[in-house]
């Protein structure tokens, strides 16, 4: 196997797309092994495909584009001004916020960082924001949408480790909010220090913040409506993907009435180029990881770090600075299909339980779209708003601090993450 990942890192640092690099390599563990047949190397992108599960996977990504098609976007960003436009640094508050409730819409870092960039940047900047902070707010808030249900990177975790995808939604509220919070905390600070301004001169009445929540309520209330089907047995998480597509229909036609036939037709086109990029590197992952049970890499791995250390809290703090090395080369989708079948029996040899671990990894490995070398959300921002690399990379070490502190809490504290599904799954 490790030629498989020397040759996967060679084809990477090459400029190959990163599912034809998955399967080249792949395909290496094939050709050292005489015994294996060269048939299954075609017939394992189709097997791994085969579970009902990853069905959610492209369901939820069309639904995802037709709640954003709905029209639920523009009312919650007028929701999160009406809550948080009076603070100073109003408008940087206002992201976090955002991406906060968007995580229930559209469940994509990089097309919430995307979205923001366009709608906040500009007002942001002529505010006096400086473009390094501008964008590092915009694109690192922008973890907490991936964060909240339904997150796709939370089902493809659930799928390969055999975790319940029920649990880690429900996990997956606390740990949204509870970075929502931090990065509160952190544009609170920031915005005294650089002297911002509230992005609105009043604060709005309460009649008046309930008038806004009407109207997006049928967007806040879908990550529970999800949650509550889960959970009463009504839906499975494929099944629950259907649902959501269904719901953001009747939203999107019959309550907002701003999804047409051509609207409709576009978003089904931008779902097929999305969910076909993310369903190859699914498939491609199967031919990856047919060599890891067969190597027994992952009793290996357990071996060494337990020759290093018996520390959880030091193999937590090791895997975490490793995927976030990882983040930075890599596709977050890929790092979660490739490494969970490795670090799961790892961490539970340890004692870490797999929600908390797997809510840690999906974040952590989201924070790769912002940090360079190859981050898409981070280029993406920065085309937006014109914004020098370097100055990024300066303005971003705090953001990438809060990420840090949030996986170091829930290392010390899982209870924290695991309160609310222990209670609603008992």
């Amino acid at each position: 196997m490790l030629i498989v990942f020397i040759v996967f890192i060679i084809l990477l640092f090459i400029g190959l797309p990163v599912g034809f690099s998955v399967l080249i390599a792949g395909a290496m563990f094939f050709f050292q092994n005489s015994d294996t047949l060269y048939t299954t190397i075609v017939q394992l992108p189709i097997t791994q495909t085969q579970n009902v599960t990853l069905l959610a996977v492209p369901l939820f990504i069309l639904a995802g584009n037709l709640m954003n098609a709905s029209g639920i976007t523009s009312r919650l960003i007028k929701l999160s001004m009406a809550l948080t436009g009076h603070m100073r640094g109003g408008l940087a508050q206002v992201s976090v916020v955002l991406s906060t409730l968007m995580g229930g819409v559209s469940g994509s870092a990089n097309a919430d960082a995307a979205m923001e960039a366009r709608v906040l940047g500009p007002d942001m900047l002529k505010q006096g924001y400086p473009k390094g902070y501008s964008a590092c707010v915009i694109a690192f808030t922008s973890i907490i949408t991936a964060t909240i249900p339904p997150g796709v990177s939370m089902i493809m975790f659930g799928t390969v480790g055999n975790v319940s995808i029920g649990r880690l939604f429900t996990a997956g509220l606390i740990v949204g909010f509870f970075m929502m919070f931090l990065y509160m905390i952190l544009v609170a600070v920031t915005a005294r220090i650089y002297g911002f301004k509230a992005a609105s001169n009043t604060r709005p009445e309460f009649t008046q913040i309930i008038k806004i929540f009407k109207e997006t309520f049928w967007a806040i209330i879908f990550p529970v409506l999800l949650l509550v089907g889960i959970r009463l047995g009504l839906f499975t998480p494929s099944e629950v993907g259907s649902f959501a597509c269904v719901y953001a229909l009747i939203v999107g036609v019959f309550i907002y009435r701003e999804i047409t036939g051509e609207k409709l037709l576009e978003t089904l086109k931008q779902s097929v180029v999305d969910i076909g990029a993310i369903m190859f590197m699914i498939s491609m992952s199967g031919v990856f990881g047919y060599g890891i049970p067969i190597e027994k890499l992952p009793q290996k791995v357990t071996l060494f770090i337990s020759s290093l250390t018996a520390s959880p809290y030091i193999v937590m703090a090791l895997i975490v600075l490793f995927l976030m090395i990882a983040g930075m080369f890599m596709e977050g989708s890929i790092i979660i299909l490739l490494t969970t079948p490795i670090l799961l029996p790892l961490i539970q040899s340890f004692g870490i339980d797999p929600i908390v671990f797997g809510l840690i990894l999906c974040t952590v490995v989201t924070m790769g779209n912002m940090t360079p070398p190859v981050g898409l959300a981070m280029y993406t921002v920065c085309g937006i708003l014109d914004c020098p690399l370097e100055q990024y990379v300066k303005a971003c070490i705090p953001f990438v601090l809060v990420v840090i502190i949030e996986a170091a809490v829930f290392t010390v504290f899982p209870q924290v993450v695991l309160f609310l599904p222990n209670l609603i799954y008992r």
